[in-house]
């Protein structure tokens, strides 16, 4: 099963080093606008880092009207064409979670590809509260349920 960034809202600070860690490894700079990592804030005092989902049926390969996008069918990674992209922005706009950027001075976009080659992602491996890690749909919902279950398990005690 294809394994994604998550970021654990109850430890994300929005420190913001996801976003340096990323353009780094990316693109060997120290400039947040070159992420393919996004901190949100999704309330006033919850942050949260969020990239590419890794959707089984992304939008923003169905969107691509040059056909530069593909999905690779072991990892789940988007791939981007360089020499076919004409940076229209169709992907975009049809990504779901908003997490692919333009490259205005190549005219192709970008999108997390889990850092390939590296054993960790860039943006995993810096963050300094732990709030990230790789995990799959099938994880997330034995985390979510196994959190939900404690919290009940706690009121009835409590009760």
């Amino acid at each position: 099963m294809t394994q994604f960034i998550v970021c654990d809202p109850n430890k994300c600070t929005g420190c913001q080093t996801c976003e340096l860690a990323c353009a780094v490894e990316k693109d060997g700079l120290l400039d947040i606008t070159r992420t393919r990592i996004f901190s949100i804030r999704v309330e006033p005092s919850l942050m949260m880092a969020v990239t590419c989902r890794l959707c089984e049926s992304p939008t923003c390969v169905a969107s691509c009207p040059v056909d530069a996008l593909s999905q690779d069918a072991e990892t789940g990674i988007i791939e981007v064409d360089k020499d076919s992209c004409v940076g229209c922005g169709w992907c975009v706009e049809a990504c779901e979670f908003g997490v692919i950027i333009e490259d205005a001075a190549k005219t192709t976009v970008d999108i997390c590809d889990l850092c390939v080659g590296r054993s960790v992602p860039a943006c995993v491996e810096y963050c300094p509260k732990d709030a990230l890690s790789l995990s799959t749909p099938v994880q997330i919902g034995q985390q979510t349920r196994k959190e939900v279950l404690g919290e009940l398990l706690k009121e009835l005690v409590e009760a």
